[in-house]
Parts: C-alpha cells; sequence; structure tokens
C-alpha cells in the first residue's frame, strides 16, 4: 500500500509538472506525506519562521503540496509539536513517510530529492547518538578528547565525500552538509568544560591546549543563511554558555561555578546582546535563556531581575509579553501557596477540580504525544514509585490540545493503566498558568493542596528524599 500510494503521488506531481505553464521556469516544487498515527489534521509548513501554509490531511492522513515560486533551500514542516526540516530545490517532488510515535527516526523521503533529504535525516539521527558518546568523551584529557572528536568529524567528512563522489548533489546541498558537520564538530569542543568533571571551570579553560578554540576566529555569529539549522543553533548555544563562562570568571569570586547563578546568565545574556546581531537569533536566543532559566528558578528577586534584563534587550513583542506572563505563573507557584484549582478531565469524559481530588501528598506530572519518549520512560518511572508509596497519589495529566482517542490510544498501546490519568479541560489556559517547561517539570503537593516543590523531577537523584519530605509534613 505505502509503494503504491507514493507511486501515484510521484505520477500525479509529474503529471501536473508538464501541464502547468506557469512552471516554464521550473521554479516550483512539491512536498507531499503521510502520517502514520497522527496528532492533528493538518501540516505547518514555513520558511524562515514564517508560515507558509497550512495544509489539511485527506481521510488517509496524506497530503500533497506545490511550492511555487520556491525559494531554495530548509523549509520547517511542524506537526502536532514536532518539527523536522527538508531542502528543497527547484523541481524537487519530495515525500515523506513518518509514524508520530517516533517522528524523526520514522522519517523516510521518497521521490524527487529523497538522497539528499534522508542523508541530512540520517546525519541528525547519527549526532544524536553520538552526542551521548561525546559526554563521556569529555571525562578524557583535553588532548585525548580533541584526538576523538577528530576522528569523528574526519569519519563524517568522508561518508559526506562519498556520497558527493555517487550522486553529485547541488552546491546547496554542499554547504549545508558541511556546515551539519562542521557546527556539530564546533559543538563538541564548547561543551568540554561543562560536561568534563570538576566545578573549578577557570582552571579546566586553563587546561586547553592555546588552539582548542582557534575555529572560533572564523565563525558568523549572525549567519542568515543558518538561522533555521539545528546544528547551527545548537552551536550557538553551546558557545554562548562557554563564552560567558569566560566572561564570568574573570570578574567573578566564586570558587566553584554554579550554571544557575544569576551573575552568569546576566553575563549570558549581555554577550547575546553584543556579539549577536541578526534580530532574528538575537531575540530566539534571549527568549530561550531566559525561559530556561526562569523555569528552575525558585528565587522570584532573580527571577525579576533577569526579566528586567531580557526585556531591555528583546525586540520581539510577542515574546516579551509570552515570558512576562510565564514569570506571572511562576511566582503565583511559589512553593507553601496555594495549587491553583484548574478543571481536568478524565478518559470517561468525567470533569474534575483538580483539588478535589488532592486529599493525600500528590505528585501531579505531565506528558505529551509530541514528546513521546518522554511519555513511555516517565510513566514506567510513575510506576515503580506507585509501588514504593502507595500514600502517595499520582496525578498524570496529558497536556496535548487533541481529542481525548490520540492520547487514551498511547495509553492502551502501552498498556499503561488509565488510573489516575487525565486531560486538561482548557489545555492552553492550564499550561500558561501551570508554566508546563519543561514537560519533565513536576510538582509535588501535600494533604493541604500546598505547594511543597513547585517544579522537580521524578527522575531527578533527589526526588524520592523530597517526596518523604512531602509525606511527613503535618
Amino acid at each position: 500500500m505505502r509503494l503504491h500510494f507514493l507511486s501515484l503521488l510521484i505520477i500525479s506531481t509529474l503529471f501536473n509538472c508538464k501541464n502547468d505553464g506557469n512552471n516554464s521556469e521550473g521554479n516550483y516544487a512539491y512536498l507531499g506525506g503521510e502520517i502514520i498515527n497522527p496528532n492533528s489534521d493538518f501540516v505547518v509548513l514555513l520558511k524562515h519562521d514564517v508560515v507558509i501554509d497550512t495544509i489539511k490531511l485527506d481521510s488517509k492522513n496524506r497530503f500533497l503540496y506545490k511550492i511555487n515560486n520556491l525559494k531554495e533551500g530548509l523549509y520547517t514542516f511542524y506537526h502536532g509539536g514536532e518539527t523536522q526540516m527538508v531542502l528543497l530545490e527547484p523541481k524537487d517532488s519530495l515525500l515523506f513517510r513518518l509514524n508520530t510515535f517516533e517522528f524523526d527516526e520514522s522519517l523516510v523521503f521518497t521521490g524527487t530529492g529523497d538522497k539528499k533529504n534522508n542523508f541530512l535525516i540520517n546525519e541528525f539521527l547519527e549526532n544524536e547518538i553520538q552526542e551521548k558518546k561525546i559526554f563521556k568523551f569529555c571525562q578524557l584529557n583535553p588532548e585525548a578528547y580533541e584526538n576523538r572528536v577528530d576522528s569523528l568529524k574526519a569519519f563524517k567528512t568522508n561518508k559526506l565525500n562519498a556520497f558527493k563522489t555517487k550522486y553529485n548533489p547541488s552546491p546547496l546541498f554542499d554547504k549545508i552538509a558541511k556546515a551539519n558537520i562542521d557546527y556539530s564538530y564546533f559543538s563538541s569542543k564548547e561543551v568540554y568544560p561543562f560536561v568534563h568533571h570538576g566545578n573549578n571551570k577557570g582552571d579546566i579553560l586553563k587546561s586547553l591546549p592555546k588552539d582548542f578554540y582557534s575555529y572560533r576566529k572564523t565563525i558568523n555569529y549572525n549567519d542568515s543563511f543558518l538561522k533555521e539549522s539545528y546544528s547551527y543553533n545548537s552551536f550557538l548555544k553551546y558557545t554562548l554558555n562557554n563564552l560567558a563562562l569566560e566572561n564570568h570568571i574573570a570578574h567573578s569570586n566564586d570558587d566553584t561555578f554554579k550554571r544557575n547563578s544569576l551573575c552568569y546568565n546576566l553575563d549570558r545574556l549581555k554577550l547575546i546582546d553584543s556579539l549577536i546581531d541578526n534580530e532574528t537569533l538575537k531575540n530566539k536566543l534571549l527568549y530561550y535563556f531566559t525561559a530556561n532559566y526562569l523555569s528552575k528558578s525558585t528565587n522570584t528577586e532573580s527571577n525579576d531581575a533577569l526579566l528586567s534584563a531580557y526585556l531591555s534587550k528583546s525586540s520581539d513583542e510577542t515574546d516579551k509579553n509570552d515570558i512576562k506572563r510565564f514569570a506571572t505563573s511562576l511566582n503565583n507557584l511559589k512553593e507553601g501557596g496555594n495549587f491553583p484549582n484548574i478543571k481536568i478531565v478524565d478518559y470517561k469524559n468525567t470533569e474534575f477540580d483538580i483539588n478535589s481530588l488532592i486529599k493525600m501528598p500528590t505528585v501531579i506530572c505531565f506528558w505529551s504525544n509530541a514528546f513521546y519518549n518522554h511519555f513511555k520512560e516517565s510513566h514506567y518511572r510513575l510506576n515503580e514509585l506507585k509501588v514504593k508509596y502507595p500514600e502517595v497519589r499520582f496525578i498524570v495529566i496529558n497536556i496535548d490540545d487533541f481529542e481525548s482517542d490520540r492520547p487514551k490510544t498511547s495509553l492502551k498501546e502501552n498498556r499503561f493503566e488509565f488510573k489516575d490519568e487525565y486531560q486538561f479541560k482548557n489545555p492552553k489556559e492550564s499550561i500558561e498558568v501551570l508554566a508546563i517547561q519543561p514537560m519533565t517539570k513536576t510538582i509535588v503537593v501535600d494533604k493541604h493542596q500546598k505547594i511543597v516543590y513547585s517544579n522537580t523531577n521524578i527522575f531527578s537523584m533527589h526526588f524520592e528524599e523530597q517526596l518523604l519530605g512531602a509525606i511527613n509534613r503535618k
């Protein structure tokens, strides 16, 4: 069935190409696909963060879309909270098939333009695997570590050269593929001081060879062509962490480095403001680091200080309003305060005020189909905790704004029970009230519906100790 469908799409594409009088210059491309276990009935196509169109899936969860007046390069498609990129060039007829339960891993391209995109998605997946290896390599001394990451880069470069010899891709593909290799390599260099054991980061930086960061002289920190590239954006985050660390150590009197210190985070925002001129990149990075800090901090004064610094530097009014609402929600979730009485719905469509369910120490955590691995791993962990702590109630809430059947199907297919499983009655409003970021966020409430921990994590090494503290509260 799959091959039959793809064949029909290709034939249809070729037929339309021949009979469209507006395509004399060949400045068009087709993008189509089939989505297994869809999270919604549409796909959003974007270029440079601007929505090109929202494309409706048909009754068989398929679509075919023609892009006229094509601007060749990287495009983003979005479905159900997940995104991925494709490279489109004139006359491409690119088709994909994916399963949302394994969004990136299941993604396979066919049609004209398939080989270059399969190469890029495979490199993306391999980079995710290699990141785990790199974190282990970071415990080596700098020279040994550099040899390891140099070997990884050489392997990737040889693989790219073999692909180019076989398929003779365009210079545009070569530029993107090479940039992915380079910036992945640069990221591995920038992350070293943070992952290498020891909190005295100043000594670690001093131990590095003088040419360890020699590539920085050639970096364009405002590359508008690569601003949507995952590898480039990851590199920017890593290098800003590292450059801010160097600046912070130069004036800090702390014996040990604390990543969540206000001073360090202010240094990083200041660095972004001075180093990044591209407005889109600057605003994205300012937003990312500010939201990340706020989501992990429980100090209201520090939050206000960082928020003020962010607002003075960002020019994106939408982002600024989002961050202000996020900070307000966090401040309303103070430890010792009352848990907000939001409305939730079980899988029999029965509605509850959440506080009516809190009669004992309660753990409240969240999941989404868009983070499917987290969904499974968190439920396995919760099943363990339920056995160890029968005196605690575990309320698990799906945050997706989908019809109830989809989350219910996910639970059923993985053989997870429906007991204490809920959805938000009003997802968008509830997500904002509870400031759910990141997805691992867990809230612990005592039997009096008072917040004990507003932002912990069931995978934390300290979580069970925190849980015992909540159980023993009077």
